[in-house]
């Protein structure tokens, strides 16, 4: 009984140390070449952040909407007074789908909207557009389509 005892104590205390693993590979972080980077606003799940513009000052993604994601929220910044285009575009250009909401800085909100946008904006900040489809009409639009965004 006494050996048990024993060895279930060396047994414990041998489980119980924990062993300091060494990582042989060296890592190396080389800079990516600014020409390599593509400047692209992408849709992260039910979101797109607009970071990018084009050469004519467009804000321009691609996004998709699905039965997981009813609705995209396109976020984006503003540092300037203006009216605000928009523009959704869908392959067949007719489906279900529009700008349901506009949500300012200072947290009030505007619309529904149609698949095109024009709205006076005053306020500095980020602004969010939400996209679906319309609550009072049939079939909604599952599928890809791109979005325009100005600010003039």
């Amino acid at each position: 009984m006494r050996n048990f005892l024993m060895l279930s104590i060396s047994i414990f205390f041998f489980s119980c140390q924990q062993k300091e693993i060494k990582n042989k590979s060296v890592q190396t972080t080389e800079p990516i070449p600014a020409k390599e980077i593509k400047e692209e606003n992408k849709q992260i799940n039910d979101t797109i952040f607009m970071n990018f513009k084009d050469e004519k000052g467009l804000f321009m993604a691609e996004g998709a909407i699905d039965s997981i994601h009813p609705r995209v929220y396109v976020k984006f910044k503003n540092d300037a007074a203006g009216e605000l285009n928009g523009k959704i575009i869908t392959a067949t250009n007719n489906g279900n789908i529009r700008f349901n909401q506009i949500i300012f800085p200072d947290q009030t909100s505007d619309g529904p909207f149609g698949k095109d946008l024009k709205t006076e904006i005053k306020q500095k900040g980020d602004y969010v557009l939400v996209i679906g489809h319309s609550q009072m009409a049939d079939n909604p639009y599952w599928g890809k389509f791109k979005v325009e965004i100005e600010n003039k």
